[in-house]
């Protein structure tokens, strides 16, 4: 073990001598007040620390400490429902330790020591195991089912294994390895946050996360197991867009990062998600969640590390087979992270101060998501998603961060402040984002959903784009010079925008939309289009069409409950029949 002392400190980095024995990325303990940091830069037995915690106070000549080992995060029961620090520091054991204020140098273990959990053996003594098998597994909550794996790089044969009570620490089986030595397993493992765990090879992703948000899973949508960004201003709604990602996006596990965002939106997730219901399950949301909170007046190094942490998290529960989704919000934040901790490194800047490695760390965080086919012997699929906030000062996408996210997303949910302006909310922006997994899903979409889902799709595209340019003529010349079919496909171009794309987060039954009932949305407004273009073929009055009362009925239709769904996209229809006929007839009189 390697000690050495502070030789300088600047902010969170600490310069640290007589380090020679220390290792790049050792978890270091920083003066006597025990300060966790870690070794990012060497020179001769000279080592660069970032510090996690605040170094206010701290003075030259006091002690480091290298631990050997690089900072890695505890993996097993007891994650779920938790709610740690960029570090994995468990919040609420540190709060019942030292109060309301989080104290320096505090150690406490990341899953706790004390409880005792129900293992369930699946494997029996004499049976063969390798890296990713199941050996039992803990109820961990009432939702999910925690599995027990073998450790990446372990692979033997069963000596002892037992069925019963354990804490973490505790052995749960002994494996003769090849070599012919003996290998305790316990319910928890340990793996270094920096690199990626392995999985045996990548597969295409062809089903999508489906999220009940109906301009993501319609016009935009994203794969199990893709990445997407979600770039915007402030105060356009990326953090509400990552909440209703959290709260209603098909993943067995959601693993929520808030990285250096405001300390009171992190405080309305840890309120709201435990009272909210899962409407898969019926149980709290918090039971398949797992929350890292480390917000902006938190320490700038532990911004860096949170991101890190939340994705190997994320892996171990990939290994499992589960599907798993993690929110960033945001990476800006955590970009800012390392362009402090460069300029205190004294590196050379890139564009507007960040370091020059900024796009391939990040290239290297998007690219630990995925579907895999995890290391198993049963072959056992498991996926990981990722959605990324950004936050561009001042709303301009053409920053660092920005551009070098969208090189490496297949998903760009743009954000525009004009929209959020007139409260169209979720104000992602239809002509400027897109999705590059969209040919992929639609054979997904067709069996799953309907053959006419992809159609319907397309033609509700065209219509908007369609729109944005008669605007332009209607800009240069007025309303009244356009033609009655093109009022109404202006007409039509409102009611997407207005019944179908704009969605209330807070209303009980318009926050998320099934599948089923983002296609009928879709066909009630396609057919109102088409019926009346039919009707103008036949002399009916524009005005008359617009003035229709069936059209207050189609837009409020996405609030009507799912069980009332069927039978009221049947009255619509026929009443909408009706109204079109009455229309004709009175225009041939």
């Amino acid at each position: 073990m390697s000690v050495g002392s502070i030789r300088k400190i600047a902010g969170p980095l600490v310069i640290a001598d007589n380090m020679r024995d220390a290792n790049l990325f050792d978890v270091v303990r920083v003066s006597d007040q025990r300060l966790i940091g870690e070794i990012i830069e060497m020179h001769g037995d000279s080592a660069s620390i970032q510090v996690y915690e605040e170094t206010s106070g701290l003075a030259p000549g006091e002690p480091v400490e290298s631990t050997g080992s690089p900072l890695s995060v505890e993996l097993g029961p007891g994650l779920i429902s938790n709610i740690y620090d960029g570090i994995q520091r468990p919040l609420e054991d540190i709060m019942r330790l030292s109060g309301n204020s989080l104290k320096r140098g505090v150690e406490v273990p990341s899953l706790s020591r004390e409880k005792k959990w129900t293992f369930v053996a699946s494997v029996k003594v004499g049976d063969r195991v390798a890296s990713g098998d199941v050996t039992g597994t803990v109820q961990e909550t009432e939702v999910v089912e925690h599995k027990i794996l073998v450790p990446p790089h372990v692979s033997g044969v069963i000596k002892s294994i037992a069925t019963g009570e354990f804490t973490v620490d505790e052995t749960i089986a002994v494996v003769t390895l090849d070599n012919g030595t003996d290998r305790e397993l316990t319910l928890m493992q340990k793996w270094p946050v920096r690199v990626q765990r392995p999985y045996k090879r990548k597969l295409s992703p062809e089903a999508p996360l489906v999220t009940g948000q109906r301009v993501i899973d319609t016009l935009f949508p994203i794969t199990k197991g893709g990445v997407a960004a979600v770039p915007g201003p402030f105060g356009s709604g990326k953090t509400v867009v990552q909440h209703q990602l959290a709260k209603w996006a098909e993943a067995d596990i959601v693993v929520y990062i808030g990285c250096g965002e405001r300390g009171n939106e992190m405080t309305d997730v840890l309120n709201e998600f435990p009272e909210l219901i899962d409407p898969k399950t019926g149980k709290s949301l918090m039971e398949r969640t797992v929350l890292i909170a480390n917000t902006s007046d938190m320490p700038v190094a532990a911004r860096e590390a949170s991101i890190y942490t939340g994705i190997t998290i994320a892996e171990y529960f990939r290994d499992m087979g589960y599907s798993v989704a993690l929110m960033a919000d945001s990476t800006s934040r955590w970009a800012e992270a390392l362009r402090e901790m460069s300029g205190r490194l004294e590196e050379m800047p890139g564009e507007e101060g960040y370091p020059a490695y900024l796009g391939s760390r990040l290239a290297q965080f998007y690219e630990r998501a995925g579907k895999v086919e995890t290391l198993s012997s049963d072959e056992r699929i498991g996926t990981l998603s990722v959605i990324g906030a950004v936050s561009p000062p001042g709303g301009d996408i053409s920053e660092p961060v920005s551009q070098a996210t969208l090189r490496i997303v297949k998903v760009f949910w743009g954000l525009d402040s004009s929209l959020a302006y007139k409260r169209h909310f979720p104000a992602v922006n239809w002509l400027t984002s897109y999705s590059l997994y969209v040919d992929t899903l639609s054979k997904w979409f067709d069996q799953n959903v309907s053959p006419e889902w992809m159609k319907c799709r397309t033609r509700l595209m065209q219509l908007l784009q369609e729109e944005a340019e008669l605007e332009e003529i209607v800009k240069l010349v007025g309303m009244d010079a356009l033609s009655s079919p093109d009022r109404l496909k202006l007409e039509a171009a409102r009611s997407i925008r207005e019944d179908f794309l704009h969605q209330n987060a807070f209303h009980d039954t318009d926050t998320y939309t099934p599948l089923e009932k983002q296609l009928m949305m879709m066909e009630l407004i396609l057919n109102f289009y088409d019926l009346s273009l039919g009707a103008l073929e036949q002399g009916a009055d524009i005005d008359a069409i617009v003035k229709m009362d069936v059209r207050e009925r189609i837009g409020r239709f996405k609030y009507v409950s799912n069980d009332e769904i069927k039978k009221q996209y049947s009255d619509i229809l026929s009443a909408l029949d009706k109204e079109i006929a009455d229309i004709v007839r009175r225009g041939e009189d």
